[in-house]
């Protein structure tokens, strides 16, 4: 496969070979003779061919086989060719696990580490557990009492009320939403040049925190966001869980061909379909057949046919009857304009302005009313589907027939509701026939998210080219227990993780270790990351007291550059920063716009949302210390948290050391070292001698959060001792 496939894969079948499956491999070849005969390696013209001494005939060219990998085919061949199943797709197996055994995740990681010869780390302690924890599944931080009540309830459910308190929490919701926005490419704004902002966007972000909070299954979960307006009975929710679909660009430029737009759109659809929930790439399909995995490009445009009938559709799903009526009728008049247009563009490319133009009238004014948009399936004039050549949406080959919606046949076939496949019946089969890989694919991702790397490393793609698992028997076994006894359940696979010894073990490295598993594939300890950029703002502002903690609503505008807002293509940045408390909401609230995202997030590795995100990559360089240190944002959290330290009642005698103290504790969930409180207190003493004798200096860095009767040197020389706790390594880092 490794050296075969360039020429004899999916985008070349050189002599009409292919060697991506073994259905493929024993297929005829363009000397009508197929290449592999099952126990017969003397008689198979493969052989004869890594074998030739002739340079003429040898294959493959470049790189000859060695000897050893000739004789391994060899004996291939001659035991019958046999080819396992690729491990993605096989039956999940959940093998019954030894009388004893306490926890299956303990006994999975912890039977490869002994095989291995490795010892596991210790456990971490309390402290660092419930800071893990807190920023795990709520993304925000422990109070100080919260720690100390940890820390000191040694009861046996101790941990698990705590787990279970913080699943419980509304704050849980927006953490784990976070995740899942990033695989639906969630923006606030359509994209491309002109870059319009999405008033009702933030309703589908709401529904995701709904939906987690209450623990919607997974596979109610997929069908309500692929097939919503398909459910029987459907609600005004089932329909906002169609935006999922929205979240794809639209091109409101003038003169665009709206039907490329659209084609464009359902492209993006089934890519997306293909990373969030079969963790495949399947994108290249579009114009050829996969080059490394058996997926034709037929396939392809079978799935093309589910999103190939379902267009934009809107509503006023939160009016009064009556009101709703009203601005119905009053959108419909620009509606039949538009519709007009695109019945007369199909013969009239010069009406291509006006249309997007009426387009954008038509954006403006359902803004202005408060429309939600949607999507609904059409149940008339039904679009026909073709493959496309070489991907071209103005190619279409009529002449090889119709294609028929249904899944690629690499995974099981589906079992319809009706003749003609729907996208209900296609999100029915995600979650039965093909609910093997896709419970894999979930598993390792919540597994990434609570330890910051998966089992299986390449999260977008669980096909050939993808490693295998590290863990590839821990994996099957979650994946089989989430459906079958989890019931999908995304609460208890995260209480299932979080309740092993694994999960709980300490992040520091080891010396002994170094050589053996410096990248701890074996799971010897737990790692240690850079929170994600949302959840670093939002720790600054609680520990600083600014968080303003309120759930969902439309999003809102922290202060960016003024040169990050006017990026855009449209002249007017639109409406200015927030002000008040909307000011300090958390990250996921955060207007997103494509073209102009928040400065602060991409320094810390946000996405773009321009492609489905499941995993994001952690860098670390110079642009993010400067940024939490300088950035008005994070200098206003500085200040909040200087104002919040000077407002406690401390001990008079020990008033800097009792501050410098419960900083410490207030941000790093830990108590402090002597040599932390001395190092802090010289650097009081050094801001106070300075900002004494430079007044000026010290109102402008204590700027708005001034603590009442307090001397702005005293003030300031606090706001530097804020800033640097603030810009440590241990704030920004889950241990």
């Amino acid at each position: 496969m490794e050296k075969c496939s360039s020429c004899h894969g999916g985008v070349k079948k050189t002599a009409g070979l292919s060697v991506l499956s073994r259905e493929l491999l024993l297929a005829d070849t363009d000397a009508d003779e197929p290449s592999v005969i099952p126990g017969d390696a003397a008689g198979s013209e493969l052989i004869r061919r890594v074998s030739s001494s002739d340079v003429d005939e040898r294959m493959p060219p470049d790189e000859p086989l060695s000897q050893s990998e000739v004789q391994l085919l060899r004996r291939w061949i001659d035991a019958g060719a046999s080819w396992p199943e690729h491990w993605a797709y096989r039956p999940l197996v959940r093998n019954a696990l030894p009388a004893g055994t306490t926890h299956p995740i303990d006994y999975f990681v912890l039977s490869q580490l002994s095989q291995a010869g490795v010892w596991p780390s210790p456990k971490a302690d309390r402290p660092t557990l419930i800071r893990r924890l807190f920023l795990d599944l709520t993304g925000l931080l422990p109070s100080t009492r919260e720690v100390a009540a940890f820390v000191r309830d040694r009861s046996p459910t101790a941990y698990d009320d705590l787990v279970n308190g913080l699943l419980g929490s509304e704050h849980y919701g927006e953490r784990w939403a976070r995740h899942w926005l990033d695989e639906a490419r969630y923006a606030d704004s359509e994209g491309y040049e002109k870059d319009s902002v999405k008033s009702d966007a933030y309703h589908f972000r709401d529904w995701v925190i709904r939906a987690i909070n209450e623990d919607m299954p997974f596979d109610e979960f997929t069908k309500k966001q692929i097939a919503g307006d398909l459910l029987p009975d459907r609600t005004s929710d089932d329909l906002l869980a169609t935006k999922f679909h929205l979240q794809a660009q639209f091109n409101l430029e003038g003169g665009v061909d709206s039907e490329e737009d659209r084609t464009k759109r359902v492209i993006d659809r089934i890519n997306t379909v293909g990373t969030v929930w079969l963790a495949t790439t399947i994108g290249c399909c579009q114009c050829h057949d996969h080059p490394y995995d058996p997926i034709a490009q037929g396939d392809y445009y079978a799935l093309y046919a589910f999103f190939n009938n379902f267009d934009l559709a809107a509503d006023f799903l939160d009016d009064p009857p009556e009101d709703a009526e009203q601005k119905r009728q009053q959108r419909m008049k620009h509606w039949n304009v538009i519709a007009d247009l695109s019945r007369r563009q199909v013969t009239d490319k010069n009406l291509s302005f006006e249309l997007q133009g009426k387009l954008t009238n038509l954006r403006t004014l359902d803004n202005k009313l408060g429309v939600t948009r949607f999507l609904l399936e059409r149940t008339s004039d039904r679009r026909k589907t073709y493959v496309f050549r070489r991907g071209d949406f103005l190619q279409p080959l009529v002449a090889e027939g119709e294609v028929a919606p249904g899944p690629p046949r690499l995974w099981p076939p589906m079992k319809p509701t009706s003749w003609h496949a729907s996208r209900l019946d296609f999100a029915n089969w995600l979650t039965a026939e093909a609910a093997p890989i896709v419970a894999r694919v979930r598993v390792n991702r919540v597994w990434m998210h609570l330890f910051g790397r998966p089992l299986a490393a390449q999260t977008i793609d669980f096909g050939s080219r993808g490693e295998l698992p590290s863990h590839p028997e821990l994996l099957d076994w979650l994946a089989d227990w989430f459906i079958h006894e989890a019931g999908w359940s995304r609460k208890e696979l995260i209480r299932m993780i979080v309740s092993s010894e694994i999960y709980r073990k300490s992040s520091d490295t080891r010396l002994d270790m170094a050589q053996i598993d410096a990248d701890n594939r074996l799971l010897w300890r737990q790692n240690r990351l850079r929170v994600d950029a949302e959840i670093l703002r939002d720790i600054c502002l609680d520990v600083s007291g600014l968080l303003y903690r309120e759930i969902g609503g439309p999003s809102v505008r922290p202060p960016i550059p003024t040169h990050v807002a006017k990026q855009s293509f449209v002249s007017n940045p639109g409406p200015p920063v927030s002000e008040g408390k909307d000011r300090y909401r958390r990250g996921v609230y955060t207007l997103c716009r494509r073209t102009a995202i928040d400065p602060n997030l991409l320094t810390f590795d946000c996405p773009d949302a321009s492609a489905a995100t499941p995993r994001r990559e952690r860098s670390n360089n110079a642009l993010q210390a400067l940024a939490t240190l300088q950035n008005e944002v994070f200098l206003e959290a500085a200040q909040g948290f200087a104002k919040r330290l000077l407002c406690l009642d401390v001990d008079l005698e020990q008033i800097d050391r009792d501050r410098l103290g419960l900083a410490i504790q207030m941000a790093l969930s830990r108590k402090p070292e002597v040599f932390e409180v001395l190092t802090l207190a010289d650097l009081l003493a050094d801001s106070r001698s300075f900002y004494r004798r430079h007044p000026e200096e010290a109102v402008r860095l204590v700027g708005p959060h001034v603590a009442e009767g307090v001397d702005p040197a005293e003030n300031a020389s606090w706001v530097v001792v804020a800033r640097t706790i603030l810009n440590l390594d241990e704030f920004i880092t889950r241990q």
